[in-house]
């Protein structure tokens, strides 16, 4: 547990690194996320962070926080951004920065065998610090992309690459479709050069390639041809949709 609490600080850390020295000019370029400027995406990562915050430690208050985002489902996480992206960046670096250690504390604090509510089905505190790993390295991307740099992947790419997989029949059933009944072979090069491998072999729907790339596609920051992945059968079809993210899928890459 605490090995992936302190993934997720370490991806924050990497992602704050990048942006803290950044002017206010910097903060309000555009990002992928369409309408979305930097500070839109530093500003959802430290929403997002509040509210698993609260759904670790205050179930009828993240019960509250649903029941608003239903009553705007199209709108909500947007002007959930905008406001904090409203802030000026000192005052929303220090507010992410504290309310992502607050979280830290609090899923260390769980006991174990406890589900926490999401915007997506419970999950264990593990797997919500995984997802908190997920989205910061996710937006971070969009972050990148904006200030045209390129990261450094890290071997924490390999519980984003978990997920992805474990993700795999969810993705399936948001889209209104069945999800195939044996899983898939996953055959991914680790940064370090390493192979990381999920399912059995010898089936013919499969991926291939690099882990990077694979969590590229699976938080739909890039398109399958983009990519050196290589999908047969129904993989290929799969990584048209493949979402690890919670919630219903975007209209367009976020």
């Amino acid at each position: 547990m605490s090995d992936t609490v302190a993934a997720f600080l370490d991806e924050c850390t990497d992602l704050d690194a990048l942006v803290a020295p950044l002017d206010a000019s910097d903060w309000s370029r555009p990002t992928p996320a369409q309408g979305w400027t930097i500070a839109h995406q530093i500003a959802h990562l430290t929403w997002t962070d509040e509210v698993a915050h609260l759904a670790t430690t205050d179930p009828d208050g993240f019960a509250a926080e649903i029941e608003a985002a239903l009553r705007n489902v199209t709108g909500h996480v947007d002007e959930q951004a905008a406001k904090g992206a409203a802030a000026p960046p000192a005052e929303l670096l220090t507010r992410w920065r504290t309310g992502r250690e607050r979280l830290a504390e609090a899923l260390r604090a769980v006991p174990e065998g406890t589900k926490l509510p999401w915007f997506g089905p419970p999950m264990s505190a593990r797997s919500m610090s995984t997802a908190r790993l997920m989205e910061t390295w996710a937006h971070g991307q969009d972050v990148a992309d904006a200030l045209a740099v390129r990261r450094e992947p890290t071997p924490r790419l390999r519980d984003i690459c978990h997920l992805g997989v474990r993700t795999r029949d969810f993705a399936y059933l948001i889209n209104d479709l069945t999800p195939p009944p044996a899983p898939f072979r996953i055959e991914l090069t680790a940064p370090d050069g390493d192979l990381w491998t999920w399912g059995e072999g010898g089936g013919a729907d499969s991926v291939s390639g690099s882990a990077e790339d694979f969590c590229l596609v699976v938080t739909q920051r890039r398109v399958l041809a983009d990519t050196d992945l290589v999908a047969t059968g129904e993989a290929e079809h799969w990584l048209s949709f493949a979402q690890a993210f919670a919630g219903p899928p975007p209209k367009a890459v976020r």
